[in-house]
């Protein structure tokens, strides 16, 4: 079993070093660790394919597939995930505020790393590599658990990512993957409060759920995506499908996918025959509706009240119907996960209705939930999306991996 307090007490040491590193000491070593996933390319894609084949073979869903499968492309986007990150800002050691007090204090709220950052994700690979990238910008170390399913890969990225740091003379500890994949060692995990500064958790609802009841270190929570479209009565019908198509089915396993849909009972004659049309054009999608969606589209079958409150990471969409924006905004507010939500309209007004009343942390006006994503948004890689409010919210990218401290400056005053 994995030897947990010798991982922290390395941990420890490294965020200590790592902290005090140059802007162009960071930047040089991502770089490195860029060029090394790219020469460790078929070692990487070797572990990978013993993770697919397990998959295939345990009869993993076609959505979790997707977010497992490595090839030469998404070992490029990691390596350029560590270059864009390496060419974002240095978060550390800004000055947030200053300002003097009457007795002549200076002080300054000053930026600095959260310390060892524990982060336990499931299925993509590619997490690891993102994961280091943004917690060493910062300042921080890691500590990664990454899910059995993904553990080969895993293994193969952190060792070059670790090479890397060694060959440039800085602490492979900064990164440090545990590769116990049990329950018992995750649990553990999650009680590393003399090492762990801040743990994220980033998977399924089960495993967000299980940190946030299991762990005793302070968690940012990164949440699941219920994400709803809502298709106002004054949305222009190009638009709506074309959105609603690339939110559903550009890539399904992925938690800024839409998965419930919202419409105006005035423009729902219209718009769910032209969606579904669209929809056909890209791939078979099972709508799950109420009375009126199944009256006009007798086809679909009959929603639970369960498939409205579903992520399905899968070709299923649930669809309700509404008579005005308020109960549009009510219905979402209840079964949405707070990650992302979206109004397509053409009435400036309802649109910031919807934005004011909507209680998640990405709100969109006429435009796909898929670009809830932190290279979207311009952050580079992102650690997750956090549903949570308190310390950050959102794509997480550096400014939401440090913290701050305050530095008092005096000349002889006392209390």
């Amino acid at each position: 079993m994995t030897n947990l307090d010798e991982m922290g007490k390395k941990a420890v040491t490294a965020k200590y070093i790592v902290q005090t590193l140059s802007a162009e000491e960071k930047n040089a070593a991502l770089s490195a660790a860029a060029d090394g996933l790219l020469a460790d390319t078929a070692a990487i894609l070797a572990a990978n394919e013993k993770d697919m084949q397990a998959g295939r073979e345990n009869g993993m869903h076609e959505g979790l597939l997707d977010r497992l499968k490595l090839d030469g492309a998404r070992i490029e986007a990691m390596a350029l995930g560590l270059r864009q990150v390496a060419d974002l800002p240095d978060p550390v050691g800004k000055v947030l505020e200053a300002w003097e007090r009457p007795n002549g204090l200076r002080l300054q709220k000053v930026s600095v790393p959260l310390g060892v950052i524990g982060i336990i994700y499931e299925s993509r690979p590619n997490v690891t590599a993102d994961a280091f990238a943004l917690c060493f910008k910062a300042g921080n170390a890691a500590i990664l658990k990454g899910g059995s399913d993904a553990i080969h890969s895993n293994m193969a990225i952190a060792a070059s990512l670790r090479k890397s740091l060694k060959k440039n003379g800085l602490p492979e500890d900064a990164v440090q993957l545990i590769e116990d994949t049990d329950r018992e060692t995750t649990a553990a995990f999650m009680k590393c409060r003399e090492y762990i500064d801040v743990l994220i958790p980033r998977g399924s609802a089960g495993l967000i759920r299980a940190t946030v009841e299991n762990s005793t270190i302070p968690i940012i929570e990164t949440g699941t995506g219920n994400c709803h479209i809502f298709i106002d009565e004054t949305a222009d019908l190009t638009d709506a499908v074309n959105i609603v198509v690339n939110a559903k089915t550009q890539r399904i396993g992925v938690c800024n996918a839409c998965e419930s849909l919202v419409i105006h009972e005035k423009i729902a004659a219209a718009f769910l025959p032209a969606l579904k049309e669209g929809l056909a054009r890209v791939h078979e999608v099972e709508i799950r509706g109420d009375r009126q969606v199944c009256q006009i589209l007798p086809e679909v079958k009959h929603a639970a009240e369960e498939d409205y409150g579903t992520e399905y990471l899968d070709y299923i969409l649930s669809a309700v119907t509404v008579k005005n924006i308020e109960e549009a905004i009510a219905h979402i507010n209840r079964y949405s996960t707070h990650h992302s939500d979206a109004i397509l309209t053409q009435d400036n007004s309802h649109a910031q209705r919807f934005t004011q009343a909507i209680d998640s942390a990405c709100v969109y006006v006429n435009a796909s939930t898929r670009f809830t994503d932190g290279f979207e948004f311009g952050f580079g890689a992102e650690i997750g999306i956090s549903t949570q409010k308190l310390h950050a919210r959102g794509p997480m990218g550096l400014p939401q991996l440090t913290t701050y401290k305050y530095i008092v400056e005096g000349n002889g005053q006392v209390r």
